[in-house]
């Protein structure tokens, strides 16, 4: 499935397919995605992109300051013909929303996708309405630091990503392609759709029967907990973390074709699940990064050598 995925993806973007890996765990364990970078690095094409080749219903919504939370989930409006209020559903009802550059929304609104990303449902006036499967949200977002009119997400907001992805600049061979494929556009392939929702229910329930042991749950628990340890750390992982960072690892697990969770499983997926999750002091922030924190939590927890599969 990763090998097909990323052939379709690769079709139109070029250098992703880390991205892509992370997308596809995301979408198997029903967890959503935070991409972040500068601007013309290929973000929301690569969501579009991934969309398409999962297959489903994909709306997108751009966020700009004066969008309401009710253009994203929806209201009640009053239908002179019939004389009765009628549910107007927003772009939030589909399969796979992007949510392109989330954080030029205001803090209200971004706290429209609070309900729907952790519940897969919205209420709209009192009425809940149940989303369809698959859902993710694939939301962009520029550095705040670097940008003018932009919000930063609350912390409740972030905590609902199972990833955050960093979309760095390609490198010299990658930019080139870029180049050439867009002077040789005839030339360009379109993506197709290759998944079906039956081959995803089927992909969803074989990954969650990937084994975790014991071993390995308690790796994942001490890493978490040391996170909330940490003299560089303000505040912590949660146990919502936790258990991103178990799917996530089943996830990893799944598309190298092993049946359990190994450590380098847990290693691979800390970063993209607990960075930004954490609060580094304002000390701290000063001489380290998130990255460097968790290099140090990681080297602190001993990790399980033998497993008793």
């Amino acid at each position: 499935m990763k090998q097909l995925v990323n052939k379709e993806v690769s079709k139109t973007v070029i250098g992703r397919t880390k991205e892509t890996e992370l997308l596809l765990i995301a979408l198997l364990q029903g967890g959503h995605v935070l991409i972040e970078s500068v601007p013309g690095t290929g973000k929301t094409l690569l969501a579009k992109t991934f969309a398409g080749v999962a297959g489903g219903k994909f709306k997108r919504i751009q966020f700009t300051p004066d969008v309401l939370p009710s253009d994203v989930t929806g209201l009640h409006y009053f239908n002179p013909e019939t004389h009765k209020f009628e549910l107007k559903k927003g772009p939030v009802m589909t399969n796979f929303l992007l949510a392109d550059e989330i954080n030029r929304a205001t803090p209200r609104t971004q706290s429209s996708l609070l309900e729907v990303m952790e519940e897969r449902q919205v209420t709209i006036d009192g009425t809940t309405v149940q989303v369809d499967f698959p859902f993710m949200v694939i939301a962009t977002q520029n550095p705040v630091e670097s940008q003018q009119g932009t919000f930063p997400l609350p912390f409740a907001q972030l905590d609902r990503f199972m990833f955050k992805l960093p979309a760095d600049y390609p490198s010299f061979s990658e930019e080139t392609d870029i180049i050439n494929q867009w002077i040789n556009q005839s030339e360009k392939q379109e993506p197709e759709s290759i998944l079906s929702i039956d081959t995803l229910e089927d992909a969803v329930r074989k990954v969650r029967e990937v084994l975790v042991h014991k071993e390995m749950a308690d790796y994942i628990v001490e890493l978490i907990r040391a996170t909330r340890e940490h003299a560089s750390v303000e505040w912590g992982a949660s146990p919502r973390a936790g258990v991103a960072l178990v799917k996530a690892a089943q996830g990893s697990a799944f598309l190298e074709g092993r049946h359990h969770v190994v450590p380098e499983d847990v290693k691979k997926m800390l970063r993209y699940v607990l960075a930004h999750r954490l609060q580094l002091t304002a000390e701290a922030s000063l001489t380290k990064s998130t990255d460097q924190v968790l290099d140090e939590i990681i080297q602190s927890v001993d990790t399980p050598v033998e497993l008793r599969l």
